[in-house]
């Protein structure tokens, strides 16, 4: 089973439709969403079980040009 993670992610002004395009094409992502408040992204994603969470993020997420900071929420159990 994978893990569950949603990451909030803040862009450079004016480049938020740029990442969220990117990350559309990466095909990395459950789900993605545009949001208010100090971050400009809601990303939910699923991270194979094998998988180092932070080198995962690092490799296909934190690559992308216009992302200036991003928050990992973990997640443990669903109920």
């Amino acid at each position: 089973m994978a893990t569950c993670v949603f990451i909030q992610i803040r862009c450079t002004p004016g480049k938020t439709y740029r990442v969220a395009e990117e990350i559309a094409l990466r095909e990395i992502h459950s789900e993605l969403y545009s949001t208010s408040g100090d971050f400009d992204l809601l990303m939910k994603l699923y991270i194979p079980k094998e998988a180092d969470v932070g080198k995962y993020i690092n490799d296909k997420l934190l690559d992308i040009d216009g992302i200036e900071r991003s928050l990992t929420t973990m997640t443990f159990k669903v109920f």
